[in-house]
């Protein structure tokens, strides 16, 4: 039997964007609500575009349903194309995966999208025609190989009226003064220089047109072996010492070529190795950390555990759920990365060492490591415009390929890689451990992910700044010839209005004090000693360090071997790493000073909001990090009220930089899943075990085993 809403008559047209054009449509299909597995659902049309693929019903025609955290590009029923994940055609209740040309159309359509959600589109009801041009579009839009000016980000650049805001605060890094300013912002114009050697791209198409380089390198070096070898400036320490990265030169060589190059890095490292620098010490991260082939197959298995059809999977697979989550080993990659990022601080912060990341091409792993170590110890990376701009500085300017790492072309699954999620992952565990140090929230990075498959911007969607400059002439459709004029991610008003981007912003951060200069040498002075290790070898914690006493056999082994393999991978004494980290822990944290990300077992969580959000059966009602969000907005609406009766009362102009607070209509009726969903159907477990818990009854071993994973990480979610 299956529950429909009847279909409405009214003509429900889809909402276009600059651009976009539609390419295919099929009426009556039906959208399954899957939450429970009952055929609920609704009649609609399903459209392709240049842009994405949308569900209308009536309800879309109509505002009064909008939710409070809405987007003004993507709704609810869109995926765009770079979102699609992959797309299953269900031929007689059997899932097939749909790539190519089809010789048979599916009964069902099955969706399931980068940032998690599940599509399903029953095609019973449709016309023949209607779903023959409508599958093959969708999987030809969605899943082949196309060229780079077929992107819609192209159509909407040359398409969209550009009046976006200018008051964009980011530091973009695109002139020779932004990289100047940020040299004197972290007093690194001493030691270090920003040069204009690539202009034209004369030294390498893979280097951004200015960076920063040692000053006593000279030009010849820099044009020798385009760019490779050359030690490039990331960020400097309070104290001076420097966090640097280097492009490797390629491993398959001739003998010649090979002594050639070993000679050139031997002067290279002597002349930087020379005061006034630091002492150097090099980290080879392809040696050190995961291949970017282990962060792809690792994330592959993770996201699978949360696209779930319907809640039978759900609570299927809910028995063994840490067992599964363990399996991935995603969440171990996630604290290897934490642990690199902690030995870079020791070095930079304790040991006052420059630090030289060595990585092929110094735009993946390299992107990750310097990215985390300026959050963990620069406070003005933990602003929003500050975070934002480091991202410009390492991934946008620094070269990441986006474009192929996010697979968004669809020309070669090799090059795929979630190394950008990994970054967004490692920065939340920090956000959720030290809520107060962060100017933005847990929403803000669920957004940012959200965002790289949303090609109306350029920031996502290439490979280099080469890339990017060289793409950017066009022809405009209003027959005016000039350069596209792309927008920035960073412009939050594209997507969200300002009540929705209030969401984004930490209503707790704790604003750095401004104190006068006799205040701040103190608190420098204090700081360096909290940092500092005493000479003799300190007993580690007992409350608080890698190992705890009261930790459990089965914790010690799995975390003993691998923590012990990172320590002992340093040129430092084992314990000399697990000394600073205990010695951080044992002192109150100062928001505004160095971080250090907790990576015992239980610490390092999974981004619930981010991958649960969808999934009804994971909700808290009235729960969660929103229930507290809810109590603290209230009281700041309350503070502004009471500020404007008081500024009223003097008869003073009321400030128009007071943030807007976002209203939580009925906070006691949201769920955890909040922003991203209202109020979901309650989700009962079901009262009598499904086949999968049958079988599980009898494997004493198996319930054993994940009774012993409860204790490693029951804390996850």
């Amino acid at each position: 039997e299956i529950h429909i809403k009847e279909p409405i008559e009214k003509e429900v047209n889809p909402r276009l964007l600059p651009g976009e054009l539609l390419l295919c449509e099929a009426s009556t299909v039906y959208k399954y609500m899957q939450e429970d597995g009952s055929n609920r659902g609704t009649y609609g049309k399903l459209v392709c575009t240049n842009f994405k693929i949308s569900f209308l019903d009536d309800d879309s025609a109509s505002d009064d349903n909008e939710p409070q955290f809405k987007n003004k590009i993507v709704g609810e029923n869109d995926i765009t194309l770079q979102c699609v994940d992959q797309i299953y055609g269900v031929y007689d209740e059997k899932k097939k995966l749909l790539t190519g040309q089809l010789r048979k159309y599916p009964e069902k359509l099955i969706i399931y999208c980068k940032d998690l959600r599940v599509f399903n589109f029953c095609l019973r009801y449709t016309k023949e025609e209607e779903v023959k041009r409508i599958v093959s579009g969708i999987v030809h839009h969605s899943q082949t190989p196309k060229l780079l000016k077929r992107l819609f980000l192209f159509s909407y650049a040359s398409a969209a009226p550009n009046n976006t805001d200018g008051r964009n605060q980011t530091v973009m890094f695109e002139t020779l003064e932004d990289w100047r300013d940020e040299l004197e912002r972290t007093k690194g114009n001493v030691k270090y220089k920003a040069v204009t050697t690539n202009e034209g791209y004369r030294v390498s198409e893979k280097l951004p047109l200015y960076f920063v380089v040692p000053i006593c390198i000279s030009e010849e070096s820099i044009l020798k072996y385009e760019g490779r070898g050359i030690p490039i400036w990331c960020w400097s320490c309070h104290n001076g010492a420097a966090l640097l990265k280097m492009s490797a030169f390629p491993k398959e060589q001739d003998d010649s070529t090979s002594q050639m190059q070993k000679a050139f890095l031997d002067g290279i490292y002597k002349t930087i190795s020379k005061p006034p620098y630091e002492l150097l010490k090099m980290d080879d991260l392809s040696s050190s950390l995961p291949s970017l082939q282990d962060i792809q197959t690792a994330y592959t298995k993770f996201k699978q555990l949360f696209l779930i059809d319907n809640s039978t999977d759900f609570w299927a697979t809910d028995v063994k759920w840490f067992s599964l989550l363990e399996s991935t080993n995603w969440l171990e990659i996630i604290r290897r990365v934490l642990k690199k990022a902690i030995e870079v601080a020791e070095c930079l912060e304790i040991q006052h060492t420059n630090v030289l990341l060595i990585e092929e091409s110094a735009t993946d792993l390299c992107c990750v490591i310097s990215s985390l170590v300026q959050v963990m110890m620069d406070s003005y990376s933990r602003t929003k415009s500050g975070f934002q701009s480091l991202i410009q500085k390492e991934w946008v300017i620094g070269g990441h390929g986006f474009l192929d790492r996010c697979n968004h072309l669809h020309q070669s699954e090799k090059e795929e890689a979630p190394v950008f999620l990994l970054l967004l992952n490692c920065v939340w565990q920090l956000v959720q451990q030290y809520p107060p140090a962060f100017e933005f929230t847990e929403t803000y990075l669920t957004v940012l992910s959200d965002s790289l498959y949303v090609p109306i911007f350029s920031t996502f969607f290439f490979n280099s700044q080469h890339q990017r400059d060289t793409n950017k002439s066009g022809e405009s459709l209003k027959t005016q010839s000039g350069p596209f004029r792309f927008l920035t991610v960073w412009d939050w008003s594209v997507q969200f209005d300002p009540k929705a981007q209030a969401f984004l912003n930490n209503p707790l951060y704790a604003e750095k004090p401004k104190p006068d200069k006799s205040q701040r040498k103190t608190s420098r002075f204090k700081h360096q000693r909290q940092l500092s290790l005493p000479l003799t070898q300190a007993k580690p914690s007992t409350k608080r360090g890698f190992f705890r006493e009261e930790t459990d056999h089965l914790i010690k082994n799995i975390l003993g071997k691998r923590i012990g393999k990172f320590i002992n991978s340093s040129d430092e004494p084992p314990n000399s790493l697990r000394e600073f980290y205990d010695s951080w822990h044992s002192k109150p944290v100062d928001y505004h000073g160095l971080l250090l990300p907790r990576i015992d077992g239980p610490e390092i969580k999974v981004w619930a909001q981010r991958y649960l959000r969808w999934i009804p059966e994971a909700q808290l009602h009235g729960g969660g990090t929103i229930a507290t969000a809810a109590k603290i907005l209230d009281l700041m609406e309350e503070v502004q009220s009471l500020q404007v009766k008081m500024d009223e009362e003097h008869s003073q102009a009321v400030s128009g930089d007071v943030h807007s607070v976002p209203t939580l209509r009925n906070s006691a009726r949201l769920s955890s899943l909040f922003p991203f969903a209202l109020l979901q159907r309650q989700s009962v477990k079901p009262a009598l075990p499904t086949s999968t818990w049958k079988d599980l009854e009898d494997e004493d071993d198996l319930v054993k085993r994940d009774d012993e994973f409860v204790d490693l990480s029951g804390d996850m979610l």
